[in-house]
């Protein structure tokens, strides 16, 4: 089966409680839910925290909160693939069931769709060898034409140097800037690996526009704008 979890922090970082901090009069986490229930290829959803508020926003918006999180587990020094690790456990352990992916997607992206989320877990499903899919959008910086790093001298130079000396910008290879929008991770990998970039991975592309991140409390000024006009996104 393929499992759809939402992670939520009590207190997200940068800002207080952003998980359930309204935008547009409805909590952030009210988004993800809503476009992850509209998914074709997920088998159930389930909202992961250790906050009792959360958890209250999350089933006001119809997700499933089956259990809560160790406090132990819910800190800075915990890795997220670790979480995932105790979530799939917990999970198979509580329902019987037996998981081959878990899609974890950040509340951070609102404006997804579930057009996307399921664009990645049908091309997780088309290369089977993969360990990892991932969201992304095509980064309009590119280490082979316009990112240069200073060497032990001081001096600029490429970060990444193209065979050919003069190089044009549909030449190069496509670069890709990650997205939390969605992770698709095969179950085996959570095991074989200590973080999804030792694995396999794909990039599932989605536009840049619906991949905006919130992390500070100018983003949230940035979204509202975003959903307060025509959806051209």
């Amino acid at each position: 089966m393929i499992l759809g979890t939402i992670f939520c922090r009590a207190y997200g970082k940068g800002i207080h409680d952003k998980n359930i901090q309204l935008l547009n009069e409805k909590p952030l986490l009210a988004y993800t839910i809503e476009t992850a229930l509209n998914c074709r290829m997920l088998d159930d959803l389930i909202v992961s925290t250790n906050s009792e508020d959360v958890a209250k926003v999350a089933i006001q918006h119809r997700a499933r909160v089956p259990f809560m999180l160790p406090e132990q587990l819910v800190t800075n020094k915990t890795s997220d693939w670790s979480l995932l690790l105790h979530i799939v456990e917990s999970y198979e352990k509580q329902f019987g069931k037996e998981i081959s992916y878990i899609v974890d997607m950040n509340v951070n992206v609102p404006l997804k769709t579930a057009a996307d989320i399921d664009g990645a877990v049908k091309l997780a499903l088309q290369y089977p060898e993969t360990d990892v899919v991932i969201t992304g959008y095509a980064s309009e910086r590119n280490p082979y034409f316009n990112m240069m790093e200073l060497t032990d001298k001081g001096y600029a130079q490429m970060v990444r140097r193209a065979e050919e000396s003069s190089v044009r910008l549909q030449n190069i290879p496509k670069v890709f800037s990650l997205s939390d929008a969605a992770f698709v991770i095969k179950k085996s990998a959570l095991y074989n690996y200590s973080h999804w970039s030792h694995g396999l991975c794909r990039i599932y592309e989605i536009p840049h526009a619906r991949a905006l991140n919130m992390d500070e409390e100018m983003d949230f000024e940035l979204l509202q704008g975003r959903l307060n006009r025509p959806q051209t996104f």
